[in-house]
C-alpha cells in the first residue's frame, strides 16, 4: 500500500481545506472559528474504509471534523504528527470501523410524531389495537385527538384493514385516525369522519379513495395522501415543544442505529426544529431535506434561499412527489390487475401529462425531483417524465431518483441507467413484504420486484434506506436482506428470488457513498479518506468475518460526527 496515496502531509490537507474547516464544526460557525484546531488519533483499528482504492486502514486521523489522514499505523503516527503536543489518542483494539450510514429516505418528521402517539408497530390483532387506543383515551380529556401509526394487518390472523366501528367502541367521545405501517391508508373513527365532513355522499378526491360498505357508508379506511389528509388536516398542529420532544427522541434513535446522514421528507415546521438544534450545536446527524413537490414554485424557491442547499449539516434538496400507493394495500398503481385483486391496479396520484408539466417546470428551476413509485405503471411513468424532462431543458447533471422502484417491468431497467435515475431503495422491505407480495403480483412480475441485482447489472445507481419510520432505522436489517434475501430468523433456505441477492461490499456501498451520490455530496461522506468528513462508526461485530445472521445482533458502539462523539454504548 502506497502511503502516500493515502494522505498528503497535513499541513497540506489542512490548507487544501481550511476555507471549510469551521463550516462544518458540530457548534456554529463563529464557535468552530474561533476555536484552536484539535486533532485525535484513532490507532489499532480494523477500519473498512469504503475506498477501492485502499479497502482497510489501521489507524486515522481527525483535525477540526475532517479526517486529515488515514493509513497504516506508522504513517498516521509518524508521517501525520501522531506525537504533537494536545493530541488526543483514542485505542481501537482491533475493533471494525467503517464510515457511518447515510439512509436515503426517511421521515424523521412522521417519526417523532409516531413516538409521541399510540405505538402500534407490530400490534398482533385489531383487539390489540383497540386495546392500546382504549389506554390513551384514558389519559386524554374528551374531544382531544388521538393519533397513532405502524399497525399492519397482514400480521392479523383476519388480514383484514380495521374499520371504524370497531374504533368507537373503545374511543367514541375521542377523534381517532391511525395511520398503516405503509403510510399509505389511515383507518379513522365516526367522531374524526365527522369532523372531516366525511359521510355518505362524500366524493373521493383526485388522487384518494374513502372506502365504503355494502351500503355505501364510510369504512373509515381512507387511502393515499389525498384522503388522509381530509382528516389529518383537523388535527391542531402540536406546540414547538412537542414537535421538538418527538424529534429529539428520533434523532437519538438513530444516531444509536449508526446513522451519520439522512435524506429526509418532513414537514417544513419540522426543518425549521433542525435548524434551532443546529444553532445551538445539537443537531447529531446531517439533514438533507426534501420539499414537496405539489407547493407553488415560488414557494419552493423561497424555502430553497432560507434553508440554503450548501451546509454541511442542514440544507434542502429534492423535490418529492408521490405518484401511487403501496403494495401492501394494493394502492401501488399496475399495468396490470393485482393477483388477489384483479378488481384493481391500484391508485396514481397524478394524471400523467400534469405531472409531466409539473416536472418540467421545476426542473428549469433548477430542482432535484424525486418520485416515489411503487407499482410498474408508476415507475414507467416516472421514468416517461424524467425522459420528457432530459429532452424539455439544458443538459445537465440532474441526479433524478425513483423512491422505493419496488416493482419494475423487465424492459424498463435499462431506462433507468439510459436517463441516469437513481434507483433510491430499501432492502429491509423485501424482508418485511416477502410473506404477502407474491401473492398480490404473481410469479412472474415478482421477478422484477425489489430486484437489487438486476439494477447493478443494468448500471443503475443504487441508494439505500429504510423508510423509516415505516421500517426501522436501523441499516443492519437491510444488509441482511442484501446478502440472505431471507426473513430475520431465516428461511426460505437460499434466500427469496435468491437471483436478486447482492454482496455485503455493494449493500455498504449503496448505504453510504451511494447515497451520498443521490444527495451531491460525493467526495465529502461516505468513505474514510482524506479531506472527508470524519463521520464513522465502531461496531460490536467485523461484518466481514460474522455470518449474516449475525448482522442484526451488532451493536454500534460509537457513532463520531464531523469528529465528536454523538453516542457511546454504555
Amino acid at each position: 500500500m502506497n502511503r502516500k496515496t493515502i494522505c498528503r502531509p497535513f499541513v497540506l490537507g489542512f490548507l487544501a481545506f481550511g476555507p471549510v474547516l469551521g463550516a462544518i464544526a458540530f457548534h456554529s460557525k463563529t464557535a468552530a472559528q474561533s476555536k484552536p484546531s484539535h486533532t485525535t488519533y484513532y490507532t489499532h483499528g480494523r477500519i473498512y474504509t469504503n475506498d477501492p482504492e485502499h479497502p482497510w486502514a489501521e489507524a486515522l486521523a481527525v483535525t477540526d471534523g475532517m479526517i486529515s489522514c488515514i493509513g497504516k499505523m506508522d504513517h498516521v503516527l509518524l508521517d501525520c504528527g501522531g506525537s504533537q503536543e494536545g493530541a488526543e489518542t483514542v485505542n481501537l483494539h482491533g475493533q471494525f470501523v467503517m464510515p457511518g450510514f447515510n439512509d436515503a429516505h426517511v421521515h424523521l418528521g412522521g417519526a417523532a410524531a409516531e413516538a409521541l402517539a399510540v405505538p402500534l408497530t407490530g400490534v398482533p390483532s385489531a383487539e390489540e389495537m383497540q386495546k392500546r387506543v382504549a389506554e390513551a383515551v384514558a389519559h386524554r380529556k374528551e374531544g382531544e385527538w388521538i393519533t397513532g401509526g405502524g399497525w399492519d394487518h397482514t400480521l392479523w390472523a383476519e388480514k383484514k384493514f380495521p374499520n371504524r366501528q370497531q374504533l368507537d367502541a373503545v374511543a367514541p367521545k375521542n377523534p381517532v385516525i391511525l395511520t398503516h405501517v405503509s403510510g399509505h391508508v389511515a383507518v379513522a373513527n365516526s367522531l374524526a369522519l365527522k369532523k372531516a365532513e366525511i359521510g355518505k355522499t362524500t366524493p373521493n378526491p383526485p388522487g384518494g379513495e374513502i372506502e365504503h360498505d355494502a351500503l355505501g357508508e364510510p369504512t373509515g379506511m381512507l387511502k393515499e395522501a389525498a384522503a388522509m389528509d381530509l382528516v389529518k388536516v383537523r388535527i391542531p398542529d402540536p406546540s414547538q415543544a412537542e414537535r421538538r420532544r418527538g424529534i429529539e427522541l428520533v434523532l437519538k434513535n438513530v444516531t444509536q442505529n449508526g446513522v451519520t446522514s439522512v435524506q429526509d421528507n418532513s414537514a417544513w415546521e419540522d426543518f425549521q426544529v433542525y435548524q434551532q438544534l443546529k444553532e445551538e450545536g445539537k443537531l447529531t446527524v446531517r439533514i438533507t431535506e426534501w420539499l414537496p413537490f405539489n407547493a407553488p414554485l415560488d414557494d419552493l424557491q423561497n424555502r430553497r434561499a432560507q434553508g440554503g442547499t450548501t451546509d454541511p449539516w442542514l440544507k434542502t434538496g429534492a423535490l418529492k412527489a408521490v405518484t401511487d400507493g403501496a403494495l401492501g394495500s394494493r394502492t401501488a398503481a399496475l399495468l396490470e390487475p393485482y393477483n388477489d385483486d384483479p378488481s384493481t391496479t391500484g391508485i396514481l396520484t397524478y394524471d400523467p401529462e400534469k405531472l409531466q408539466a409539473m416536472a418540467i417546470e421545476r426542473d428549469k428551476a433548477g430542482f432535484q425531483l424525486a418520485f416515489h413509485a411503487i407499482g410498474d405503471r408508476a415507475n414507467r411513468i416516472a421514468l416517461d417524465v424524467f425522459e420528457a424532462v432530459a429532452k424539455a431543458s439544458r443538459p445537465r447533471d440532474r441526479r433524478d431518483r425513483i423512491e422505493h422502484a419496488q416493482v419494475v417491468a423487465p424492459m424498463d431497467f435499462q431506462r433507468f441507467a439510459q436517463l441516469h435515475v437513481i434507483a433510491s431503495m430499501q432492502p429491509s422491505h423485501q424482508t418485511t413484504d416477502m410473506r404477502w407480495a407474491e401473492d398480490r403480483i404473481g410469479k412472474e412480475r415478482i421477478k422484477g420486484a425489489y430486484a437489487w441485482a438486476t439494477m447493478l447489472k443494468n448500471g443503475v445507481r443504487l441508494a439505500f434506506g429504510t423508510d423509516y419510520s415505516v421500517e426501522p432505522i436501523s441499516p443492519f436489517r437491510g444488509l441482511y436482506a442484501c446478502v440472505t434475501r431471507e426473513r430475520p430468523n431465516g428461511g426460505p433456505k437460499g434466500g427469496w428470488e435468491a437471483q436478486e441477492k447482492i454482496s455485503l461490499d455493494d449493500c455498504i456501498h449503496a448505504y453510504t457513498s451511494g447515497s451520498a451520490y443521490a444527495e451531491f455530496e460525493e467526495g465529502k461522506k461516505g468513505e474514510l479518506k482524506q479531506g472527508e468528513y470524519a463521520d464513522f462508526i465502531i461496531l460490536s461485530n467485523d461484518l466481514t468475518k460474522v455470518p449474516p445472521s449475525e448482522y442484526t445482533k451488532t451493536r454500534v458502539l460509537r457513532t463520531v460526527m464531523g469528529g465528536r462523539t454523538v453516542y457511546q454504548s454504555q
